[in-house]
């Protein structure tokens, strides 16, 4: 294929690429967070654990912005962007009140914030296979 036509093809298909990459990362930071508050939560009675969190929308927000930054580098006659590697950063997070123990995992908090995101979760899950069912549409509609 040649340049001109497989630069044409990467613009018909960018807007598709950005948001197939915002659900891709939604989701991939999303699972992380519910690791993370599930590990919060089978430790809530281990001494000195202390509790953690990923603060959702800044990750989410620096994921983007690395993978734009790969994709502003990848050549130009690609259509598809490599994927960036971008680690999640995960925090501790500040308890409300200290057991004696040392633990800092509060259980109403880290069930609440379990259900909140495994409900954004399977939001984003759906909008990933909305995503991917249009795209195999546009295929469907070129053949």
């Amino acid at each position: 294929m040649s340049n001109a036509k497989s630069e044409g093809l990467g613009r018909i298909f960018a807007p598709l690429n950005n948001k197939d990459e915002f659900w891709e990362q939604a989701l991939r930071i999303s699972e992380q967070r519910l690791t993370v508050l599930a590990s919060n939560i089978a430790n809530a009675d281990t001494p000195n654990y202390k509790a953690r969190d990923i603060d959702f929308r800044s990750a989410l927000q620096q994921a983007l912005a690395a993978s734009e930054a790969t994709a502003d580098a990848t050549e130009s006659g690609s259509m598809l962007p490599a994927k960036s590697e971008f680690v999640v950063p995960v925090v501790y997070r500040v308890p409300v009140q200290g057991a004696i123990d040392g633990n800092t995992v509060d259980m109403d908090v880290e069930r609440t914030a379990f259900a909140e995101q495994a409900l954004k979760h399977e939001f984003f899950l759906q909008k990933a296979i909305d995503q991917y069912k249009e795209i195999a549409t546009l295929f469907k509609g070129m053949t």
